[in-house]
């Protein structure tokens, strides 16, 4: 019996075993993405309460008028209520794209001398 001599490598197995394999690689980016995967946690008597970190959100409006959330307006304000917070918390900065650098540098400025560093500058894809 002689046996048969294969020219080429049959890729038909090779693509389906990718696709699955992408197909999961792209269900979990979604997850991942979200940052959220719903799971039901189980009770505990003991547990502790996590405390969750609240962020700030400075917003520079279009002209140099500067708001932290609803009620706290100004800088010498805002650096109150952010002297009053945890060295770690997320720090937002919107600022309008005609309002003065300056203002933006302020509040910067202010941010580093006392000393947080989880700062970031929210813009627009």
């Amino acid at each position: 019996m002689k046996l048969k001599k294969f020219d080429s490598i049959n890729v038909i197995p090779f693509i389906d075993v990718l696709l699955v394999l992408l197909t999961i690689v792209l269900l979990t980016s979604t997850f991942i993405s979200k940052g959220i995967i719903p799971v039901s946690l189980p009770n505990a008597d003991n547990a502790n309460d996590m405390k969750v970190k609240k962020e700030v959100i400075i917003t520079i409006k279009e002209d140099n008028t500067l708001h932290c959330g609803k009620e706290i307006n100004g800088l010498k304000n805002i650096q109150e209520h952010i002297l009053s917070l945890p060295k770690d918390t997320p720090i937002h900065i919107n600022s309008d794209k005609n309002s003065k650098f300056e203002t933006f540098v302020n509040v910067l400025d202010m941010l580093k001398k006392h000393n947080y560093s989880n700062i970031s500058i929210v813009t627009k894809k």
